[in-house]
């Protein structure tokens, strides 16, 4: 993927996104924080919630992590080229998952 515009606007999205994901994980932490009931029902209602919180919050990192790695693949100039076969990303996947290093066949391969 050599178009500039294009580039620049992919980059623009990630780093929105990376910017919204940090901001919700903030708000998980200070959540998780402030449960502090001593009422045994209301205390178990809260560990569902904050078993709801976590998982958003682990996904939440790997998104970020998925980001920084697509950022750095644009500073390296090698973004939209599968990490795997080195072919081209189609421009329809990259709309779906901007921050995706792979093309849609090696996505849908056994790993190796």
């Amino acid at each position: 993927m050599s178009d500039a515009p294009e580039i620049a606007a992919r980059r623009e999205t990630l780093e929105s996104r990376l910017e919204t994901l940090d901001r919700m994980l903030h708000e998980i932490e200070e959540e998780l924080d402030s449960h502090q009931s001593r009422d045994w029902s209301e205390l178990a209602q809260e560990r569902e919630a904050d078993e709801v919180l976590e998982r958003q919050g682990v996904a939440g990192k790997a998104e970020m992590a998925a980001i920084r790695a697509a950022l750095q693949r644009i500073e390296e100039g090698s973004y939209g080229a599968c990490v795997r076969c080195g072919d081209d990303i189609a421009r329809e996947r990259l709309d779906l998952l901007p921050h995706t290093p792979l093309c849609a066949a090696c996505a849908g391969a056994r790993p190796r």
